[in-house]
């Protein structure tokens, strides 16, 4: 693998990696400034829009870049190193020499799973809410959406195809949808655990079925996720831009991420 081929497999890893409280990636966030590509071994510098990010947050952005980088073939180790953060240094060590979150942050309340287990879900109730946008544009009816199972959408997780299928009422019925957005959704849904072939498709933020007389109810809630994270995601695009410029530093290279 040549040098710029391995920065580019390094850069589509990190692209998988989503800053937890907005669920987008952080290469389309603009936090890495520079991937480094020596031999068999990585180096990733990356910045967060403020210097008091969560340390909890910038934890799981760290390991999650670390672990993703060294799951590339040909690669042994990867060495992530946060900067201008108020807890930079004890980031930087404890991610680089496999710490947990409370060898290094004693005085934390637990680790990181139970916040990124909220996260999550929260995130896959925000992309459920953009997945089931793109099923009623397309004409689903709520109760059918409600029957929904993840085998009737002919959709392969790592598939890029722009369209999917999905059969409805037992195949009597076929539409093509936007893919993105159930991909996406299907991700997460994967990550949280909130996934089996038989079962609702679609679930309540507690992760039950919906009814479909309280449909409305829980879209509305969906769409509540949806646009608080947006809204995160926007004052964040904002502090990163001034936080760049008042450091000298131009905007990196984004890309789309899915």
């Amino acid at each position: 693998m040549s040098a710029a081929s391995s920065v580019d497999a390094v850069r589509e890893r990190l692209a998988r990696v989503t800053d937890p409280e907005l669920d987008r990636s952080i290469v389309e966030l603009g936090y890495i400034d520079e991937i480094d590509v020596d031999g068999d071994r990585v180096t990733v510098r990356f910045t967060l829009p403020t210097a008091w990010c969560s340390p909890a947050f910038a934890w799981m952005m760290a390991t999650d870049a670390r672990d993703g980088i060294e799951s590339i073939p040909g690669i042994s180790k990867a060495r992530i190193q946060l900067r201008d953060h108020m807890h930079d240094e004890e980031i930087n060590h404890g991610v680089n020499e496999r710490l947990s979150f409370g060898e290094v942050f004693p005085d934390a309340d637990g680790g990181v799973e139970a916040i990124r287990a909220t996260l999550d879900d929260k995130a896959r109730v925000a992309r459920q809410y953009d997945a089931v946008e793109a099923l009623l544009d397309a004409g689903v009816a709520p109760d059918q959406l409600c029957r929904l199972t993840p085998s009737d959408l002919d959709l392969d997780f790592d598939d890029e195809a722009d369209r999917a299928a999905v059969e409805l009422d037992d195949g009597a019925l076929v539409v093509t949808v936007d893919a993105a957005p159930l991909r996406r959704y299907l991700r997460k849904s994967r990550t949280v655990g909130v996934f089996a072939e038989d079962e609702p498709l679609f679930r309540t933020p507690e992760g039950g079925p919906i009814d479909p007389e309280e449909f409305e109810v829980v879209h509305r809630r969906g769409r509540l996720a949806q646009t608080n994270m947006s809204g995160q995601a926007g004052i964040c695009d904002a502090l990163n831009e001034s936080r760049r410029r008042k450091l000298g530093r131009e905007p990196p290279e984004t890309i789309d991420a899915d």
